[in-house]
């Protein structure tokens, strides 16, 4: 098979274009011939190396977290999905799902509804995935307010879309670019940096942060005491008694995550779509940080 990946720790020019044997599904996996892969920070963080503490691979390795595709084969004790299928789900450690085939633990794997493209059901399991934890996690009531930083990307986005239809208001921070696409789902927009104004923040019952750094730290400081989940930057939100978010890659979550896309509850927002022969262009395009929704590769 055909697929985009790494052969040594470093930038762009450690990434290529990969043949490697399609794998065989071990018991409870499923081999998927991989339609669309959602492409996620987290990618470029684990090719420069920044994540090896936490992130075991072995070279070369195949990027990619997230998949939608159609089951090929399925391993041992697999009893929930047969050949045929159209799923997916958060790829098996060892594998990636910018290639042709991946392969995909079972248990972390649902079907993909007939109305929900392949293309978005790709965005699901990490971005979409994490801002439906990370509400979960908070169990905000109906009417509080929650500052998000760093809205305008694929999980900012899926937050604000689900909390506002849980009743929650959204103060949004993000680049100006970004306003109209936040405003259009019915937050409150103000413009980011590490600068927020004590009156933004003086209602505020949580925040999410997707930025880090000192736009976290500012946040923090002028918000003392609210309830803070990061997926930049967990270490700092400890020092104000926050965490990271705890990750749900189960059958249930992802079932659930299927459902509120095919009502029309979550819309991911799509910025770029690319074929595998561009992933490096793709890859790229996240790591700049400037996009607005989520980059897919489409395989096939």
């Amino acid at each position: 098979m055909i697929a985009y990946g790494f052969s040594e720790y470093g930038g762009p020019e450690t990434e290529s274009l990969l043949e490697l044997p399609v794998a065989e599904p071990g018991p409870g996996q499923i081999l998927v011939a991989v339609h669309a892969a959602g492409v996620n920070p987290a990618d470029w963080k684990v090719c420069r190396g920044n994540l090896k503490d936490t992130v075991q691979i072995t070279l070369p390795a195949v990027l990619g977290r997230e998949a939608s595709g159609t089951v090929v084969d399925v391993g041992a004790g697999v009893h929930d999905f047969s050949v045929g299928d159209h799923v997916f789900g958060a790829t098996a450690t060892g594998h990636g799902g910018y290639a042709q085939y991946t392969v995909v633990n079972a248990s972390g794997a649902a079907r993909k509804p007939e109305t929900v493209s392949w293309v978005a059901a790709a965005t699901l399991p990490v971005a979409s995935g994490t801002a439906y934890d990370a509400l979960r996690q908070l169990d905000l009531s109906e009417g509080a307010t929650l500052l998000v930083l760093g809205a305008g990307g694929g999980v900012g986005s899926a937050v604000l879309q689900l909390a506002r239809a849980d009743g929650i208001d959204v103060i949004a921070a993000a680049s100006a670019g970004k306003r109209e696409w936040i405003e259009s789902l019915g937050a409150r927009f103000i413009e980011s940096g590490s600068d927020i104004p004590a009156e933004v923040t003086r209602p505020v019952d949580a925040i999410v942060d997707l930025v880090g750094g000192e736009t976290l730290r500012g946040a923090a400081t002028a918000a003392s005491g609210t309830p803070i989940l990061s997926v930049a930057d967990p270490v700092l939100a400890s020092e104000w008694g926050g965490s990271g978010v705890v990750r749900d890659r189960t059958t249930a979550a992802f079932e659930r995550l299927a459902e509120l896309t095919a009502s029309g509850v979550l819309k991911p927002r799509i910025g770029h779509v690319f074929p595998l022969e561009k992933a490096g262009e793709a890859l790229a395009l996240v790591e700049n940080g400037h996009v607005l929704g989520k980059v897919v590769i489409e395989v096939r």
